[in-house]
């Protein structure tokens, strides 16, 4: 009776522990299928393009690009003329006069300062709105991996869960035999409701990702969103490192290094503007006048009757008006964009070190990340599989405690949760990397 008890249950034991060694993949898979599609999903790539065309921040900035062409355009344009009328009449007589006339300012020496200040600012919106696309670039990277990861997560957990489901399934059995005592039973009960806890909190944290990643790619929380690339297909999509190259190859094509050094070119329009603007200046100006006037008087006329004394006299003028800087020079214009310029070469050498020492770090971060990563594809996630199928087994033959099989399994999910945070170190290292060197692609 006792052999046949024992062969019944290494029978169930061998159908419950064969199915995850052989069939690990297809359960992550089933669970992966609830957020990723390999064929109908969206790549990063597609994200990528996605958030450049519809995330509104970046929209709002590419914006400002217009509103700098429009102030370019303006500042291209001379002042317009000014067109005067006047006319007089006497109150109770008969005299009126008209007058008509125009000014037209000459804008010496100002024109050239505005445009060059406008093409400036220009410049400089141009390299922000590039800038901000290079850290949208790199945050839709990063949450992209933060998603992936999270659905990893969420797939070991129901893999482990699926295992011990049927790993409870079997001591019950087991305890209905009379082959084991109750206290088996209860205790992977208990460790059985902490996985599905862990895997309420994965759900969480994948839906959360998915959310934030939504943000970034201009969709609402409601609209659907699977992925198609999991974290280990982004992770091998990822050249190895090469050498490190120069910073002078490097930091140049940084458009926030760029928009730092077209800051400073603006401080410097912006005070030859200032200087312009105290110089002389003139301005034209004409008049032609109407005059129809008289005297209650009488006088012989040209016919030679009498008639009273009146006449109409037409006047033209025409002059200059020259603004002379004797007291406003415009020196405190001239002061404040000085500072200004000396504020931008302080902040240019501050982009410039920031930019070194990013890519310093993501260098430093990427290194040591696949590193990391070779020891996990060195074979220590198979040895761990292996071991807990071999305690597993052990323990289905009677001779390993359920502690065993408890502590072997733990260390087992502990292995997977640590090979996905290395998995996306890996990807966000890479991705920062990336992002340091101005790599948009």
């Amino acid at each position: 009776m006792k052999t046949q008890r024992r062969i019944i249950t290494f029978m169930l034991g061998a159908s419950v522990f064969a199915v995850p060694a052989q069939g690990q993949e297809p359960a992550l898979s089933a669970q992966r299928s609830v957020y990723i599609d390999e064929r109908t999903g969206m790549a990063l790539d597609e994200a990528i393009a996605r958030a450049l065309d519809r995330e509104p921040t970046l929209r709002a900035t590419r914006a400002d690009i217009e509103v700098a062409r429009g102030q370019r355009q303006q500042a291209g344009l001379s002042p317009n003329p000014t067109l005067t009328f006047e006319q007089r009449h006497e109150p109770g007589g008969t005299d009126n006069l008209t007058t008509l006339g125009i000014e037209w300012p000459l804008d010496l020496f100002r024109r050239r300062g505005r445009v060059r200040t406008a093409e400036r600012e220009l410049a400089v919106t141009h390299f922000a709105a590039a800038d901000r696309e290079r850290l949208l670039v790199a945050d839709v990277r990063m949450q992209y991996g933060a998603a992936a990861a999270a659905i990893r997560d969420l797939a070991v957990a129901d893999e482990v869960i699926a295992v011990a489901r049927r790993q409870l399934a079997l001591v019950r059995a087991r305890v209905e035999a009379g082959g084991t005592p109750p206290l088996e039973r209860d205790l992977l009960d208990v460790d059985l409701r902490r996985l599905e806890t862990n895997r309420l909190r994965a759900i969480g944290s994948a839906d959360v990702a998915l959310v934030r990643l939504k943000q970034m790619l201009g969709m609402a929380p409601a609209e659907p969103l699977l992925l198609r690339q999991t974290l280990e297909m982004l992770v091998a999509g990822t050249t190895s490192a090469t050498a490190a190259p120069t910073l002078s190859s490097i930091i140049g094509p940084r458009p926030d290094v760029l928009e730092a050094e077209a800051r400073v070119t603006l401080a410097d329009a912006r005070i030859d503007q200032a200087r312009r603007e105290g110089r002389v200046d003139v301005s034209l100006f004409g008049n032609y006048m109407r005059m129809d006037a008289g005297f209650p008087q009488q006088g012989i006329g040209p016919t030679g009757t009498w008639e009273r004394v009146r006449g109409r006299f037409n006047y033209v003028t025409g002059g200059a008006m020259v603004t002379l800087p004797l007291f406003n020079r415009n020196q405190g214009q001239v002061a404040a964009a000085q500072a200004q310029r000396f504020a931008a070469e302080a902040r240019r050498e501050a982009a410039g070190l920031a930019a070194q020492t990013e890519i310093a770090v993501a260098q430093t971060r990427d290194t040591q990340a696949q590193r990391a990563m070779e020891l996990y594809t060195g074979g220590i996630r198979t040895l761990a599989r292996q071991n807990l199928d071999v305690v597993r087994q052990t323990f289905d033959l009677g001779r390993a405690t359920v502690f065993e099989v408890l502590a072997e399994q733990r260390r087992y999910l502990d292995t997977e949760q640590a090979y996905t945070a290395t998995l996306r170190e890996a990807w966000e290292a890479r991705a920062a990397l990336k992002s340091a060197l101005g790599d948009t692609k």
